[in-house]
């Protein structure tokens, strides 16, 4: 009768072994084979089934390794367990508790209530913003780079989770088209941007130490810092960005966007750099400078990298491929200060935030045989025609609604409601109509001053960016 109980397939992917041993578990388990019963001798029940003694030898040997058989040489099988029993009395403890909602940390709940991540975020629909067009990547060209990476990764020799070639080539780029000041030793290659700041947040916070972030700013900043105990606090916006704060102790860390305020586009000026670096003391005030989309300037020369003024090593410089590349290369890197380098790596390898060898190596290939600087060339031209025509077409077809600001580079813009502050009413209608867009006033810190949509058009060519335009008109 037990074999009757019993279906094996021959063409699974699982072996007969293993599915015998679960059918098997799965019998005693449901108290269909009661404590105390014997089973079939392993040659009888191979020769029932159709199997070699091999294979049922094994699967009484495992349920007895797991309590469920009792089995000595020249003895058939002898069920241990009660399966009906135990299934009974688990069911009778687990009665009359309710099942509730988990128990969450104070800074996972925020997260919950929080617009960040966008929870529309399934699909990618236009105006998305904070995306570069992945279709205009030279996939083929990457794809080289990969497999010859990961050809020469069994020669490759164990060693730093940084990958020289690729840290030589990054201080190369950052020096020449960023002004940043660095060595190699002080880069750092980590699986995204949002993972370095959760880097940095684990080793210069404490509990309680006040930061400063920009108001309306990036969430994931927020989010990192709060997680490791700081007292976050969003400093307002002027025509240069983030305001200085005279009069007032400097935090423990200030985070900022200088070359490009994540959302509004705003430089910050020189004098206002120069400030912010005057009110942080060597190894007591420490700045984050992310800088996100700084590859892509349009309507002048770029403005060097606020790190590249800090002769007292002082920033942290945070830069992202996802923008530049596709957004599935997970690879993003931080320029860490001297002082600080030994520290973070450390780090690094404790919490687990490292990048994949052969991706690193893969990159720094693609860099040095130029086909980077080649794409980014290529894209600086598409995304700066793709900004003109959004704004243009937002001019003609919702000029009465919306103000455009326009910025000098980046890969989205800001659009000012005229009438009203009811934003975030408006990016509902507009998600549900097929445009994505985010409302200003959710990447407000507190109580929000700003109101608005971030549109983005660097990932959409100029027949969609118009279709989308006109999807606007109609909800509005």
């Amino acid at each position: 009768m037990i074999a009757g109980l019993i279906e094996l397939k021959r063409t699974g992917e699982e072996g007969l072994m293993a599915q015998l041993t679960s059918q098997l578990r799965e019998l005693i388990g449901s108290g269909r084979i009661g404590k105390g019963r014997g089973l079939p001798s392993s040659r009888q029940l191979a020769s029932d089934l159709g199997v070699s003694r091999n294979t049922v030898t094994y699967a009484f040997e495992q349920l007895a390794a797991e309590g469920y058989l009792a089995a000595s040489h020249g003895r058939r099988p002898v069920v241990t367990v009660d399966g009906g029993e135990r299934i009974e009395a688990a069911g009778a403890a687990t009665s009359g508790v309710r099942s509730g909602t988990p128990r969450l940390s104070p800074w996972a709940s925020k997260l919950k209530q929080a617009d960040w991540p966008m929870s529309y975020l399934a699909q990618l629909k236009p105006l998305r913003p904070g995306q570069g067009d992945f279709r205009e990547f030279p996939n083929e060209v990457w794809a080289r780079c990969l497999r010859r990476s990961a050809v020469r990764a069994a020669r490759r020799e164990l060693g730093s989770v940084n990958r020289p070639r690729l840290r030589e080539a990054l201080a190369h780029y950052l020096a020449t088209s960023r002004g940043v000041r660095a060595t190699a030793d002080q880069i750092m290659i980590l699986p995204s941007a949002q993972a370095a700041l959760t880097l940095i947040a684990a080793v210069v916070i404490t509990q309680g130490d006040d930061v400063w972030v920009e108001d309306p700013g990036y969430p994931g900043a927020a989010a990192a810092f709060r997680a490791s105990g700081a007292r976050v606090t969003g400093i307002r916006l002027d025509e240069q960005g983030m305001q200085r704060m005279p009069g007032v102790a400097a935090p423990t860390l200030i985070f900022m966007t200088p070359s490009h305020q994540h959302p509004t586009g705003r430089l910050m000026s020189l004098a206002r750099r120069t400030e912010f670096l005057g009110m942080c003391k060597p190894g007591k005030t420490w700045i984050v400078e992310d800088d996100y989309d700084g590859e892509f300037h349009y309507d002048s020369r770029p403005v060097p990298a606020l790190q590249g003024l800090d002769t007292h090593g002082r920033v942290f410089y945070v830069g992202t491929f996802s923008k530049a590349m596709t957004s599935d290369i997970r690879l993003g890197y931080l320029v860490v200060p001297p002082a600080l380098v030994s520290a973070l790596e450390i780090a690094q390898r404790h919490i687990g935030l490292i990048a994949a060898s052969h991706v690193q190596e893969a990159l720094a290939e693609f860099i040095a045989d130029g086909h980077f600087l080649a794409h980014l060339r290529r894209m600086r031209r598409l995304y700066h025609a793709r900004r003109d025509h959004l704004v243009e077409g937002l001019e003609r077809h919702l000029g009465e609604v919306l103000t455009a600001e326009v910025p000098s580079g980046g890969i989205q813009l800001v659009a000012r409601l005229k009438r009203g502050r009811a934003d975030q009413a408006a990016v509902k209608r507009l998600v549900a109509a097929g445009v994505e867009t985010r409302a200003l006033s959710s990447l407000a810190l507190g109580r929000p001053r700003d109101h608005g949509l971030l549109l983005g058009f660097a990932a959409w060519r100029e027949n969609e960016i118009s279709a989308a335009v006109r999807t606007m008109a109609s909800c509005f």
